[in-house]
This record gives structure tokens, C-alpha cells and sequence, in this order.
């Protein structure tokens, strides 16, 4: 498959260390290639990213002055992770690219358009305000891409990506990923493309995965930010922890603070650069833990997540995988740690009897996890 690609690529594949395409990566990089349509539902961490990126940056002629391909997603920070990514597997192309995000300086972003960029990385809002004012010109556009399409497809964000579609020649290939794909956005998304081979890779097809264990420790509502502490203190640890509700977030970021942990909170009510900040210390290992709302940490790539914690139980099976497939990525191990009460262990234990898990109880024996009779035998003792 990558014998056909152009030099650069094939170069930065060798250098990037991956063995082998993933199971998304080897279907939909020829199908893209040969210039189909594309919907594509792919889990967490399958390396989707770089499913539409090769062949992506495979099919732009640096030698032409026009934007020839348009990226979209639906959060800064993940239009900013693609970005980072572009330019990596860009190097020595001659491909130019920039990102177009709302929140950010207007001024410095029309400055970056003079520069003519091959491709573009954008949130919806802020790519439609700068072609109605005619500042980005889409009739050379050859590509759109839908990252997280079920995030773009939602009621506020859908007639803005339908302007932005239909503002490209008819001839135009769409490609649109996604995580998870309900019934109502494949629709909509099908009536973007046209005869489009849709792609789904199961959960049980994604091999790249590392040996991930699932746990978990019983506990009253109350107890849970004690469990949190012991986590936090695990040695070599570097955890991602879920909670449902934003108004909770800061008291678990103080409580923990206050015992002088090193932890940070992601939700989307943060400004831009605080939560660039928390993102940025946690991916250089300066932070523990991050605690996150799902929204807040959706579509983010963080390499080497040790633990996902469940503080707060997730709301349906679906977000469980989400959550769980943001360790044991790449080939490396992970453990998903869930804090529950009674009423909820029934219902964990039924999610993991359905994705067919083993599930294991755990107590906390001297800081560390153990298994619940390793701690009675040596209380015995």
C-alpha cells in the first residue's frame, strides 16, 4: 500500500516507527486514494487521524498556488492536534497548511491565508465567516474532510458544514470519520457524498491494542476523591479521569491541590489558553492526572495514558469504549479503573459481560492495587 505513495510520505512513515497500517488506516487510505467518497466509524485510538491525512497530503500538487483541501473538526484543540500532525508528515513536501480556528486573532489569520495554504484546519464557524467575506476561495478545493463527524453533523454545527460543502465544485471527494456513527449522522452524512463506501472497523478488530486490564474499587459517593488520592500516587502513573459534571470538577481540582497532587482539570467552559496549559503539562508528564468532561477530551490523542478512572459512571456502554480507548493504545498496556457505588457495580458489570471483559475487583493494600484476598492473607498473618 505505501509503495504507491509519493517519496515523503513513504520517508515519514519510515520514520514515524509503525510497523504496520492499522485496520482503518489499510481500508480507507486506497479507497481514498482511488478518490471515493468516504464515511468511515472507527474506535478510539485506531489512528484515524492519519487514515485521511495520507492520502490527503498524497493528492496535493505543491506546485499549484490554490487551497486544494479542507479539514474540519469540531473542537480547537483537536483542529490544532491534526494540524501538529499535518506538519509532521508534511516535512519536506513543499505542502503548505494552516489552521483557521474561532477564539483566535482574526488579523493573524488573514495573514496566514497570504501565504496561500495548500490545505486548511478549521473549526465550521470561523471557515464560513472568512469565505463569505471571499477571504478563502473553495472553488479549487478538491478535498473535505469531517473529523469527528458526529460532532460536526449535531443541530449547531450542521447548515454551517453544509454551506461549507456546498461552496466546493460538485466534483468535489468528501471523506468524514467518526469515533461512533448513529443512524441519524450516517444519514447526513450520505447526503453529502455521493455514492460513498462506508467503512466500519469493530471494536474487536483493533489489533494495535495493548493488553488493557479493567478494575474496579467499590466505594460510597463520597469516598471516591480518597480512591482518587491513591490513584494520583501511583508511581510511573499517568492518569486520564472522567467526571460527568463540570460544577464537581473544581472541588475534586482543590481537595486535590490542597493535598499538593499534581492534577489539572479539561472542560469546554475554560478559556482556550488554560486549557492548552493543562493539556500541554499533562502530555509533557509535568501532571499526573487530568481530569476531564467527555466533551472536553473527545477526539484528543494523549500518548501514554496509564489509567482512564471513571470517577462519575459513564452515562451508556458507548461512552465506557470512549473512555477506555484512551489507554493500552499503540501497542502499549493500560488499566481502566472504575470507582463505583453498589447500584452501579451491577450496571459496570453488565456493560463488561456485553463487551465481553473480564472485570476484576480491587482494593488498595499499602498504595498499591491488589487483589482483595492478597490483602486479607497478609492481615492474617
Amino acid at each position: 500500500m505505501f509503495n504507491n505513495l509519493k517519496p515523503f510520505l513513504q520517508e515519514a512513515w519510515q520514520k514515524s516507527g509503525f510497523q504496520t497500517a492499522t485496520a482503518i488506516q489499510s481500508v480507507a487510505i486506497p479507497t481514498i486514494i482511488e478518490g471515493k467518497d468516504v464515511i468511515a466509524e472507527s474506535p478510539t485510538g485506531t489512528g484515524k487521524t492519519l487514515a485521511y491525512l495520507i492520502p490527503l497530503l498524497n493528492k496535493i500538487d505543491p506546485d499549484l498556488q490554490s487551497l486544494q483541501a479542507v479539514v474540519l473538526a469540531s473542537s480547537q484543540e483537536l483542529v490544532m492536534q491534526v494540524f501538529q500532525e499535518f506538519q509532521k508528515w508534511s516535512e519536506g513536501s513543499g505542502i503548505r497548511g494552516t489552521s483557521i480556528i474561532g477564539g483566535a486573532n482574526l488579523k493573524r489569520q488573514l495573514e496566514k491565508l497570504k501565504k496561500r495554504p495548500h490545505v486548511i484546519f478549521a473549526t465550521p464557524g470561523r471557515l464560513l465567516e472568512l469565505i463569505k467575506q471571499k477571504k478563502v476561495k473553495m472553488h479549487e478545493v478538491k478535498m473535505v474532510v469531517l473529523d469527528e463527524g458526529d460532532q460536526l453533523l449535531i443541530p449547531e454545527h450542521l447548515s454551517t458544514v453544509q454551506h461549507i460543502v456546498k461552496s466546493t465544485m460538485s466534483d468535489r471527494q468528501v471523506v468524514l470519520f467518526s469515533a461512533t456513527m448513529k443512524a441519524g449522522t450516517e444519514k447526513l452524512a450520505k447526503e453529502m457524498t455521493k455514492n460513498p463506501e462506508v467503512l466500519r472497523i469493530a471494536k474487536d478488530e483493533v489489533a494495535s491494542s495493548g493488553e488493557v486490564e479493567h478494575i474496579y474499587f467499590l466505594c460510597e459517593q463520597r469516598d471516591k476523591i480518597k480512591l482518587l488520592e491513591k490513584i494520583v500516587r501511583l508511581e510511573d502513573s499517568k492518569s486520564l479521569a472522567f467526571i460527568n459534571d463540570i460544577g464537581e470538577i473544581q472541588v475534586f481540582k482543590e481537595k486535590l491541590h490542597f493535598k499538593e497532587l499534581s492534577t489539572g482539570i479539561l472542560h469546554s467552559d475554560m478559556k482556550k489558553l488554560e486549557r492548552q496549559a493543562a493539556l500541554k503539562a499533562f502530555r509533557d508528564g509535568k501532571m499526573k492526572m487530568l481530569i476531564a468532561t467527555d466533551v472536553a477530551a473527545r477526539g484528543l490523542d494523549i500518548q501514554g495514558v496509564t489509567h482512564v478512572v471513571q470517577i462519575d459512571f459513564p452515562k451508556d456502554i458507548t461512552q465506557y469504549v470512549h473512555r477506555a480507548g484512551r489507554t493500552g493504545r499503540m501497542g502499549a498496556n493500560g488499566i481502566v479503573i472504575s470507582l463505583v457505588t453498589e447500584r452501579e457495580e451491577r450496571e459496570l458489570k453488565r456493560f463488561c459481560r456485553e463487551l465481553n471483559l473480564p472485570l476484576h475487583k480491587r482494593v488498595f493494600y499499602k498504595g498499591q492495587i491488589a487483589e482483595e484476598d492478597q490483602r486479607e492473607q497478609k492481615m492474617r498473618r
